[in-house]
């Protein structure tokens, strides 16, 4: 599929979606937000696509944030509809079935950082920034800033960045627990791309478990989460994955992993 605002690529089992505004910061005006769902859909209509990468053309910005020349005359109902599009989106990317990756190379402001916080894991560059910075245009987040950062990094940090719009570099975030490695930006991409070989390696429907009980239990009690997991476990029973994984660990060998 041809796309005007991203570009997709391939590399093996490893798929790579690239916002691609470089004059713009890659800022995330209605197509471009809308050229992300048509191709996470095409990712999730590919079982040979294992692991998805996320992040932006240029050196300079992942996703500066939400386009504001798009953004300054939308009236309230329409805010509301950019709002609903958006977080319908990234929630369309939360619950991939694989893993997906972000890989952040420079700003990743107001919607930037919502994108990457939908991602499982992120690598980011040493030269990144973080921040949600919308309460300085006279908003708040709207593509689930003040959902996910709080329940990434909790609520009194979270509090901290949505109410002073401050700006954090990459070091901090991986402190605060944003990201998940900072790498020289030179070495990001090849840092992604061997993560997600890797995890592109792992038997699919025991990654695809695993992901959905994370993301389930975390809004559920223990006893809740508890019993989901339970019942993942036991799915991947009765998987070839399984026989397979077990039965090389005894012979000692590498296991060969086929997503039945």
């Amino acid at each position: 599929m041809a796309y005007e605002n991203i570009l997709f690529e391939r590399d093996g089992a490893v798929a790579i979606l690239k916002v691609n505004r470089p004059k713009s910061l890659n800022a995330l005006n209605p197509a471009t937000v809308k050229e992300i769902s048509m191709c996470i859909d095409e990712v999730r209509q590919d079982s040979s696509i294992r692991c998805l990468i996320v992040t932006g053309e240029g050196d300079r910005a992942f996703v500066a944030g939400a386009d504001i020349s798009a953004m300054v005359n939308m009236t309230a109902p329409e805010g509301h509809a950019f709002s609903e599009h958006g977080l319908g989106v990234f929630r369309k990317l939360e619950t991939l079935p694989i893993p997906v990756i972000a890989a952040v190379n420079g700003f990743a402001l107001g919607g930037g950082t919502e994108l990457a916080l939908a991602c499982d894991l992120i690598i980011a560059a040493d030269k990144a920034k973080f921040g949600q910075p919308e309460i300085n245009l006279g908003i708040i987040p709207g593509f689930g800033g003040t959902q996910r950062l709080a329940r990434r990094i909790g609520l009194p940090r979270a509090r901290e960045l949505i109410y002073s719009g401050d700006t954090i570099d990459a070091e901090t975030a991986a402190r605060y627990g944003i990201a998940n490695k900072v790498v020289p930006l030179a070495d990001l991409m090849n840092e992604a791309k061997a993560l997600a070989q890797k995890l592109a390696t792992k038997p699919p429907i025991a990654l695809q478990q695993a992901k959905a009980a994370i993301n389930a239990g975390i809004d559920m009690d223990l006893d809740n989460g508890s019993r989901f997991e339970n019942q993942a476990f036991a799915l991947t029973f009765a998987t070839e994955d399984k026989k397979e994984g077990m039965t090389a660990f005894l012979e000692k060998r590498p296991a060969q992993f086929t997503g039945r």
